[in-house]
């Protein structure tokens, strides 16, 4: 029978306030990562985009959280958690700042280089944060103090869906594509600033938010956290880290999660807008709800962890999200549409579950195995892509709903291994 620990401390004397702090972290890059999802229906409208092309957006964003992941490690086990959030969230204050430019040149590309280097500082701050929640406390109480953490992200994704609703989507134009292409190039373009104005407005008000933050934690006196290893040894690191079977495991479960979730995201608007007829601005407020349930949905999660072990919660929710996707794919009209919402209520325990059943027993490894598992978001980009394409070839956003579905499996199939894999690690 699994332990099940509910008399050890969630977090360790002393470091309630670094944890409140650094779980504010957690709202922000919720905040980003929703306001993003919502950019592929803004822009599909407004430059006349296939899904595809819009899948760009996601490429864009989680390939930095790739290619940045394993540089923050390098820099946080070099210097400090402190400073690899600074740095982080000086990157995202860029990033958003970048959006005023891009505004004027009105170029597709410039928009998908100013959210690269957002999400450059979004993939050091999740780097650096969620080690750093681990850490605060006793290891058997770790999945659910991150799961508690992670408890504030959809907070601040319901504020970015809100912030794009009433700012960037209730501002577009309804002309649709076969509209826009009859318009001459002045007229067109006319529209076209206007509604890239609201896009960028809000990105840049987001920047001036961050930038309090960032003097914040400056001025804020963080406790070093001890290691048991200081020497950097990245290759000796990742070594161990690959032949860790249970790590490996997490590591791909955590990118076809991600696929899961951005591709259900990204495509809840589209999905609305065909099944019920509505546009951008309606349709957002059934994403809305499904991040609304997304969030509640974590803190019953959290607390079921008091008494049932992360990895059946895992399957169990891995199994239900998968049967929600097949409504969505073969159900119509608002049962589909409630299906999809189900889904997030299913998906919210998954990511800091997976994050936090990866890292037992990694040690010294720690920092570069939190790495590992932040750049396992590039599923979010990858497999966005595929179900864009699936889409497109097939002419029915239905049916590109089985890429969330094989994704559900295979989150399914790692957490029904995972304890023998945990002992294996044990036993090695």
């Amino acid at each position: 029978m699994e332990k099940v620990t509910n008399r050890i401390p969630i977090i360790k004397p002393g470091n309630k306030w670094p944890f409140i702090l650094i779980t504010s972290l957690f709202f922000l890059w919720g905040l980003a990562n929703n306001m993003t999802d919502t950019l592929l229906a803004a822009f599909k409208r407004i430059m006349s985009m296939t899904d595809f092309q819009t899948s760009w957006i996601q490429m864009a964003f989680y390939g930095s959280y790739f290619l940045l992941a394993l540089p923050a490690a390098i820099l946080v086990k070099k210097y400090t958690y402190k400073t690899g959030v600074l740095v982080g969230l000086g990157l995202f204050i860029t990033g958003s700042l970048l959006f005023y430019p891009a505004s004027i040149t009105m170029v597709y590309g410039h928009f998908l280089a100013a959210l690269f280097i957002l999400a450059g500082g979004l993939s050091i701050l999740e780097t650096s944060a969620n080690p750093y929640i681990i850490s605060m406390g006793a290891e058997e109480t770790a999945t659910r103090r991150l799961n508690l953490a992670q408890s504030f992200n959809p907070l601040g994704s319901i504020t970015g869906i809100l912030l794009s609703k009433f700012f960037i989507l209730s501002n577009l134009n309804l002309l649709d594509a076969n509209q826009r292409a009859q318009m001459n190039d002045l007229e067109l373009k006319a529209i076209q600033s206007e509604e890239l104005t609201s896009v960028m407005g809000t990105y840049v008000g987001v920047a001036f938010f961050l930038l309090v933050v960032w003097l914040m934690v400056k001025f804020t006196k963080m406790p070093m956290m001890e290691e048991k290893v200081r020497k950097m040894d990245i290759g000796g690191s990742i070594k161990r880290l690959l032949a860790n079977r249970n790590y490996s495991w997490a590591v791909t479960a955590q990118f076809f999660y991600m696929g899961a979730q951005i591709g259900l995201w990204s495509y809840t608007i589209r999905y609305v807008m065909q099944e019920l007829g509505k546009n951008e601005d309606e349709s957002s407020v059934y994403y809305l709800a499904s991040i609304i349930l997304f969030s509640g949905s974590r803190f019953i999660f959290t607390a079921l962890m008091k008494f049932v072990p992360p990895r059946r919660l895992l399957f169990l929710a891995a199994v239900l999200g998968a049967i929600c996707t097949l409504t969505v794919i073969y159900g119509s009209g608002m049962t589909g549409v409630i299906a999809l919402i189900l889904a997030s209520g299913c998906m919210s325990l998954m990511f800091p579950t997976i994050y936090g059943l990866g890292m037992q027993k990694l040690g010294g490894d720690s920092k570069i195995g939190g790495s590992g598992l932040i750049m396992a978001i590039l599923g979010g980009a990858v497999l966005t892509a595929v179900q864009g394409f699936v889409s497109d070839m097939t002419g029915s956003i239905n049916l590109s709903f089985y890429v969330p579905f094989i994704c559900f499996f295979v989150v399914a199939l790692y957490s029904r291994i995972q304890k023998g894999l945990q002992k294996k690690v044990m036993l090695a």
